[in-house]
């Protein structure tokens, strides 16, 4: 008997600083299990889409975060966050925001792979979260401004009555004798009260979306802005894109919710000006494409944790343009069709 006793205070002194480290330093499991079925069609143009159900995995993910004291209000702190789609398996393991970095009175310092300033700016506007058929992805942020950027460094200021900053810098790792490939991103943005307004510019070097072109430069502005009167949320942007040899591009974007107990309605509209044709000196340029978009939402709230949704998008293109209805799962439209749909699904977070 005592020998038994012996061995549990043994085991036990051996496994409490464990146990208190990982109290002190807590690591955490969170995850989001989310999943809409579509069904979707596209009309008018030379060839059309016709009905079609989709299952679209809508960005579930599982990651784990966790922070170390290092005294002096200083911590270390980490996310490894890894896509985790239901509807068809797969996903990649870190392929999320994952980093690593310091935190303190000074702010915030993360290496890895995370969302761009740029792209947050614009997110926080979109009652549909970037997610679900009708968010504004069909809308804004393309020629790849949308970035979760890999391999670089941000720095995130602490709040200053209301003001706070983020600065992205991608590093030059694809560095060629003719080109030198970068991106830099930041936003500043205001918050007070029920107002919130954000200002963010981007900038790509040496690169045409992913590709590596020496000699151009993109460049993105966009400003946001959101306002909460009782029970309804507004928001609006609007952007500006410009690339070396191509026509510029503008767009914008309106949201509105409504939340009434567990219930909330949303409603978006956005229209863009697509620069995407080369501009040839002397030569008038082709017809633009354009774009425009409304989406109707509704959520459900079960609880903090389960919602149950349901959505409605229905774009028109012109005929230079194939924008989609930013739902997985279609294959690529024709010029000048007009996708439409609804979708239902739920979401699941832990």
């Amino acid at each position: 008997m005592n020998k038994k006793l012996i061995a549990l205070a043994v085991a036990g002194a051996t496994f409490a600083p464990i146990v208190m480290a990982q109290t002190a330093n807590p690591v955490t499991l969170y995850g989001r299990i989310w999943v809409m079925a579509n069904s979707i069609k596209a009309d008018t143009g030379a060839t059309t889409l016709s009905t079609r159900t989709t299952i679209v995995d809508e960005s579930s993910l599982i990651g784990i975060r966790g922070t170390e004291d290092l005294g002096g209000g200083l911590k270390a702190w980490f996310q490894l966050e890894s896509s985790a789609p239901p509807d068809a398996g797969g996903g990649t393991f870190g392929s999320r925001n994952s980093g690593v970095g310091l935190q303190g009175g000074f702010g915030t310092v993360v290496l890895g792979r995370w969302d761009s300033p740029f792209k947050l700016s614009a997110i926080f506007v979109d009652p549909f979260g970037q997610n679900t058929i009708g968010n504004q992805l069909a809308i804004v942020n393309q020629g790849d401004f949308n970035r979760r950027e890999n391999n670089m460094i941000q720095y995130w200021t602490p709040n200053l009555s209301g003001f706070s900053a983020r600065f992205m810098y991608g590093a030059n790792e694809g560095k060629t004798a003719v080109a030198n490939p970068n991106n830099v991103s930041f936003s500043l943005d205001y918050a007070a009260g029920p107002f919130r307004i954000n200002y963010a510019r981007e900038e790509h070097k040496d690169t045409r979306g992913n590709v590596v072109t020496g000699g151009v430069k993109e460049k993105g502005d966009n400003l946001a802005a959101t306002a909460v009167f009782g029970p309804f949320k507004l928001g609006a942007l609007a952007q500006r894109f410009d690339a070396t040899g191509r026509t510029k591009r503008n767009a914008y974007f309106v949201a509105g919710t409504y939340t009434v107990g567990m219930h909330e309605f949303m409603g978006t509209y956005g229209r863009n000006r697509d620069g995407a044709f080369t501009v040839a000196a002397g030569v008038a340029s082709p017809l633009e494409p354009k774009s425009k978009q409304v989406g109707l939402g509704y959520n459900y709230n079960f609880s903090k944790r389960t919602t149950f949704m349901a959505r409605y998008v229905n774009m028109v293109n012109n005929g230079a343009s194939n924008n989609s209805t930013a739902a997985f799962g279609l294959p690529a439209l024709a010029l000048s069709n007009d996708p439409k749909g609804f979708g239902a699904g739920f979401r699941h977070t832990f």
